[in-house]
């Protein structure tokens, strides 16, 4: 007689586990313009992205308490408010936001002078954790908040809307740049380089996937020729004259293969970590006159958004913990050293300006120290 066979029982998640699923969800919520209950032991705040098209009003209906617009001290100076000395800033005006007030405060406008008697005030530290939130979820960093005063987990059921402890943002900082186990591993034959893998990583909160792009049989036990890539939808694919990045991306699967193998990283980190469509209103604003930092930062980005754990992550699970990496760039250098991966050379990879990417090459260089 068989024995009979024993329950299989789900492993419980920990607490980061937990934690990836609960900001993940309210991300996604966020990212379909809908509204999020965040809470802590002693307050509660209804939380919704203000580019998404929900009139301000519409929060003041359900909390019955004033909206405040979240935006970061930049995009503040950027409407010619006076910020205070705060990272985060809280905006109201006389007589409560409306839909045009919003549309002042997150649009490329920067004329405040249309906002009724505003005021900016720093941010709680609520409202700080409330504007991290939108801008995980890739969506402009400006958050509607209000406060709510009753029970906040009532509140949340009664109008059907997702619940974040605040203590959750902490694990999922702690868990950025996790990778999940490769999601396939295949060979893809390239244009001049035919020896060709492709292995595709999945992030541990859900986001899209990185893939390393191994050409050759490139050596472990030396230092391996390494590129990272952030990919770059308008220059890789369509052949932006704006950037050089589709020349950089051509150019170091050429110089891998020369080489005779190598790796190259394509990490999702589009527009230095913005975002595509954030990218594309940094370029707007970049036709009025801003360089490619003072853009960002005018959305209220920072200069640079792009996280280099996942490549480190990848590169060890690849064998790679030695790499020659072709680069401009001394962050990158910087930032993988700081994962633990050993760069024992920097090897140059620059192409020739065009009339439409010569400034942003000059930025690179002037304000971001890139080597070229």
């Amino acid at each position: 007689m068989n024995a009979p066979i024993e329950p299989k029982i789900a492993p419980q998640p920990n607490a980061q586990d937990a934690s990836l699923t609960a900001v993940g969800r309210v991300i996604g919520d966020l990212r379909r313009g809908m509204a999020i209950v965040l809470r802590d032991d002693s307050a509660a705040m209804l939380v919704t992205a203000a580019e998404s098209s929900v009139d301000p009003r519409a929060l003041t209906m359900l909390t019955d308490a004033g909206v405040a617009c979240l935006v970061t001290a930049s995009r503040a100076g950027a409407l010619g408010l006076d910020a205070p000395d705060a990272s985060v800033v809280a905006i109201e005006t006389e007589g409560g936001l409306d839909r045009d007030a919003i549309a002042t405060i997150i649009g490329e406008t920067f004329d405040g002078s249309q906002l009724v008697r505003p005021s900016a005030k720093p941010a709680t530290p609520m409202q700080q954790t409330a504007l991290e939130v939108v801008k995980l979820a890739r969506l402009l960093p400006a958050a509607l908040t209000s406060p709510i005063d009753s029970d906040p987990t009532e509140f949340a059921q009664r109008y059907n809307l997702l619940a974040l402890d605040i203590a959750n943002i902490s694990e999922y900082r702690g868990a950025a740049g996790a990778l999940m186990d490769y999601a396939v591993d295949t060979t893809v034959p390239l244009e001049g380089a035919e020896k060709t893998r492709m292995i595709a990583y999945r992030p541990a909160d859900g986001g899209k996937a990185h893939v390393a792009i191994v050409i050759g049989e490139p050596d472990g036990s030396r230092a391996v020729l390494a590129r990272l890539h952030s990919e770059c939808f308008t220059g890789d694919l369509f052949g932006s004259l704006r950037c050089d990045c589709g020349d950089q991306l051509r150019g170091a699967v050429a110089e891998i293969e020369a080489a005779g193998g190598g790796v190259l990283l394509y990490l999702a980190q589009e527009g230095r970590g913005i975002g595509l469509v954030n990218k594309l209103r940094a370029y707007k604003l970049q036709d009025d006159g801003f360089d490619t930092i003072d853009a960002n930062e005018q959305l209220g980005f920072g200069a640079d958004e792009r996280v280099y754990a996942p490549a480190a992550t990848m590169l060890r699970r690849l064998g790679f913990t030695r790499i020659r990496l072709m680069t401009n760039n001394p962050d990158k250098v910087a930032a993988l050293e700081a994962h633990g991966i050993v760069v024992e050379d920097r090897v140059a990879h620059a192409f020739p300006s065009n009339q439409h990417n010569e400034q942003y090459l000059q930025t690179k260089a002037a304000r971001s120290g890139h080597m070229f």
